[in-house]
């Protein structure tokens, strides 16, 4: 387990680069998702919507 001492202090540009990648990742993500969605609309069409509970 690592004292206080030991932690690393990050600059303000290093901050705003893991910001930057951060937001870059969850759109990355958030696109992925989109595109299943998507995807899955296409392949199954309008006939998924038209399943028996």
């Amino acid at each position: 387990m690592p004292e206080d001492d030991d932690l690393i202090t990050l600059t303000e540009r290093q901050r705003k680069a893991r910001r930057s990648r951060s937001i870059a990742i969850g759109i990355g993500l958030a696109l992925l998702v989109i595109i299943f969605y998507i995807a899955t609309i296409i392949k199954f069409g309008p006939a998924i919507l038209d399943r028996a509970l």
